[in-house]
């Protein structure tokens, strides 16, 4: 699956990897319920860390579509509030 990071560019990340995101993201979904600003702080730039470490970069000279767009890393609690579904950022394996 390819990721795009909002500022940043694409990683392709392996499917395998979703359960271990979807794991931080639930942690997330949580937190924004909660209005947790610190958590949801700590919480969002650790699954974006993890999103980096796991996956492999796209060449910015190539055009992939993405399945997955996550906020940049500046978005606010209120921004990625808006951004959500029902399953979070990262949707079930």
């Amino acid at each position: 699956m390819i990721v795009r990071i909002m500022g940043e560019g694409q990683v392709k990340l392996a499917d395998s990897h979703l359960a271990e995101l979807d794991k931080l993201d639930d942690e997330l979904l949580a937190e924004i319920n909660a209005d947790d600003g610190d958590g949801f702080r700590r919480t969002f730039h650790a699954l974006l860390d993890k999103v980096r470490e796991l996956g492999e970069p796209v060449p910015d000279d190539s055009l992939e579509p993405s399945g997955l767009i996550l906020p940049a890393p500046g978005a606010t609690l209120e921004e990625v509030r808006a951004l959500l579904s029902d399953d979070g950022l990262i949707p079930s394996p």
